[in-house]
């Protein structure tokens, strides 16, 4: 069989539709997305098989010269083909749930407000509670497509800590004359990020393959969300307090060892 009938074959074993047309093979990513292969002739006299990969809009009109392919990469084997085609799938799947989070189109979650991080794309969060966030970290390189989600809420020492960092950037004897508005903010921004980083704490929800389970975990989370900034102890206080436990059990062990010397 031919390079363009191998890789057929090996996506209808996946269940991933294809069809050859004009000397392309058209995969559907999704409604709006297809990858097309398009196999290259010249290959410098090697034995080689192999193919431009682009990536396109679906159903667009052939004469719309508007339109462009644009090539992603190429490949030289049926396993890259399928892996190609299985890493965009998984893409367009963690574009669509964004989205989903982003505007809110899930009942779960209609009373939560996710904003998409500016520096990563695939990084979303939303205020939860008194002051918690949830944050979702999709992966959407790997075949099978995933979201980590975590509980961050700031501990009892938060407000303390920012009184103090208040004081100290915009007291003008702690920070200076010579620091400029500028300096100053940003002074206070950093100062603010290295509080959050030692005063939060972090209830790991999982990860997930399933979307569908995502958005349940999501509206679980809105639900216990108080209940969780309640019970979120810092792991150095419980230590602290079974130190103080076995200080005062040692006390009392020894003025029980010293009456029974007295009598």
């Amino acid at each position: 069989m031919g390079f363009y009938e191998d890789i057929a074959e090996s996506l209808d074993a996946e269940g991933i539709e294809s069809r050859v047309n004009d000397g392309t093979l058209f995969v559907p990513v999704s409604s709006d997305l297809e990858i097309q292969f398009v196999e290259l002739d010249e290959l410098a006299g090697t034995a080689l098989t192999a193919a431009n990969v682009f990536l396109a809009m679906a159903d667009v009109a052939e004469d719309d010269e508007e339109f462009e392919a644009a090539l992603v990469g190429v490949v030289f084997s049926v396993e890259d083909a399928v892996a190609t085609v299985a890493r965009h799938v998984a893409t367009d799947q963690v574009v669509a749930v964004i989205r989903d989070l982003v505007e809110g189109a899930d009942t779960r979650i209609e009373d939560l407000e996710f904003i998409q991080d500016p520096d990563d794309a695939l990084l979303v969060s939303a205020e939860i509670g008194e002051s918690s966030e949830l944050v979702v970290a999709f992966d959407g390189e790997a075949s099978v497509p995933s979201a980590k989600v975590k509980f961050i809420t700031l501990g009892e020492g938060f407000d303390d800590l920012m009184d103090q960092v208040i004081s100290d950037v915009w007291d003008e004897g702690a920070a200076g004359e010579e620091l400029s508005e500028l300096e100053r903010q940003a002074m206070f921004q950093g100062m603010v990020n290295d509080v959050a980083e030692q005063a939060e704490e972090i209830l790991d929800l999982g990860e997930f393959t399933d979307f569908d389970q995502l958005f349940d975990v999501l509206a679980v989370a809105q639900a216990q969300a108080e209940s969780w900034e309640e019970l979120l102890v810092p792991l150095e206080q419980l230590w602290d307090d079974e130190d103080d436990q076995e200080d005062k059990e040692d006390e009392e062990d020894e003025e029980d060892v010293e009456a029974s010397t007295a009598e």
